[in-house]
């Protein structure tokens, strides 16, 4: 059962570790003459994941702690000893969170089932110690790479139950009663409008078959458009397979039962017609109040879409009907299926990938993943430095791609935070 402090909707900063520095150090002791370089690679940084939990019911912790952040990776160490890597974080959710950048909208993952995994951002890669940057003809390197560094992201953590059955009515039509029968849930039961503010689950047995369903709270005329509480309780039914629509046969309220049927099913219409759509059996309640036997017959005479049964769930009366005519609908409603998963992730891996733009100065400016690369290996003061820095960018081919722009001698390049003239 899920609380009456129900979350359903919640932002999260999250930050995945920054990789660990590589570092500049020689071999200096006894009896090794000339060692020469043995600085180590930083260690990468903790990635953060997103994992179902089925025990988890809502979003209700997130409304206390907003930022996660994984553990950044180890400095690098002499004797060429690589740095340790930072540990990962993993961020336990309820089944039914989709998950979304808060910037752009874009969708990254829909959490679905216990124990998923999902990668949404990579941790910083550690920096190259000094060692690995000796060649031939560059045998005592004075620098090294730093690691690299990740950044804040805010993302959205949306809640969408996930259920077989949907229980949809009008408030207090007895749906939070019909549910504590039919399963093991025990939500809060009162004769006033709006006892239940929020959707309660319980497990249905019915023989070897089992199902979930959900108690989506009282909707409403103008649900659709936002009224009360609309679009938080509609968004409940999107993920169900069937619905059971829960009606007050009896008219104890002074409502017409026919005329609350067809409100209901307008605003399923009017949100979503997908839900519109969802295959229904209508359950009238309260029959064994007066009154309800001459409103059972004329609402059979004016309603004949669906199956039709008659039920009191206070007393149990009719109910195990209804439970089998529900294990019976399921087996013919394929699964939910979650939103295709379009591989997003933060901080996916650098490429060599650059483009040259004009400023309004008339300078070339180098822009794009390998320029990132670039400025976690450069030192400006370092006469090895930027040798290593030239020959990336022939062997890149930006030096090429600078001569078909139209750069010339003495005409400024800009990469990054560096500034130099080109020399052809």
């Amino acid at each position: 059962m899920i609380t009456d402090s129900f979350i359903d909707k919640e932002s999260i900063l999250i930050k995945s570790g920054d990789g660990g520095d590589g570092i500049v150090s020689y071999i200096r002791y006894k009896g090794v003459a000339n060692g020469g370089p043995d600085g180590g690679d930083g260690g990468n940084g903790g990635a953060v994941y997103f994992v179902g939990d089925r025990h988890k019911t809502n979003l209700n912790e997130f409304a206390f702690k907003h930022k996660f952040v994984a553990e950044n990776g180890a400095r690098g160490d002499t004797k060429n000893c690589h740095g340790k890597n930072g540990a990962d974080l993993y961020i336990k959710v309820p089944l039914g969170t989709v998950i979304t950048d808060k910037e752009t909208g874009a969708f990254i993952c829909d959490i679905s089932y216990d124990g998923q995994t999902r990668l949404v951002m990579q941790g910083g890669r550690g920096g190259k110690g000094n060692a690995r940057f000796t060649t031939s003809r560059r045998h005592c390197p004075h620098f090294s790479q730093k690691g690299e560094k990740t950044e804040i992201k805010r993302v959205g953590l949306e809640l969408k139950v996930i259920a077989d059955v949907g229980l949809i009515g009008f408030p207090n039509v007895g749906k939070s009663t019909l549910l504590s029968k039919i399963s093991g849930a025990k939500p809060k039961i009162a004769n006033y409008h709006f006892t239940t503010l929020s959707p309660n689950l319980g497990v249905v047995n019915y023989y070897d078959d089992s199902f979930i369903c959900a108690d989506i709270p009282g909707l409403i005329e103008g649900a659709s458009e936002g009224v009360g509480l609309g679009h938080d309780f509609l968004r409940h039914i999107e993920r169900t397979r069937l619905l059971c629509h829960v009606v007050d046969i009896s008219g104890c309220e002074g409502r017409n039962p026919i005329d609350d049927y067809k409100q209901i099913n307008l605003e399923l219409k009017n949100y979503s017609k997908k839900l519109a759509n969802l295959k229904q059996i209508i359950v009238l309640n309260k029959c064994d109040m007066f009154g309800a036997e001459e409103n059972i017959k004329l609402f059979k005479k004016h309603v004949k879409k669906y199956k039709i049964f008659t039920v009191s769930a206070l007393t149990g009366d009719g109910v195990k009907e209804v439970v089998k005519e529900l294990s019976e609908c399921l087996k013919d409603i394929p699964l939910y299926v979650p939103q295709e998963d379009t591989g997003f992730i933060y901080n996916v891996k650098e490429s060599d990938s650059f483009e040259i733009v004009r400023d309004e100065d008339g300078a070339f400016v180098v822009i794009g993943d390998l320029v990132k690369m670039l400025s976690r290996n450069i030192v400006l003061d370092d006469t090895d430095s930027m040798a290593y820095m030239q020959k990336l960018l022939r062997d890149k081919g930006v030096i090429k791609k600078l001569r078909l722009e139209g750069a010339k001698d003495g005409d400024t390049v800009v990469i990054g935070d560096i500034e130099f003239d080109f020399v052809d």
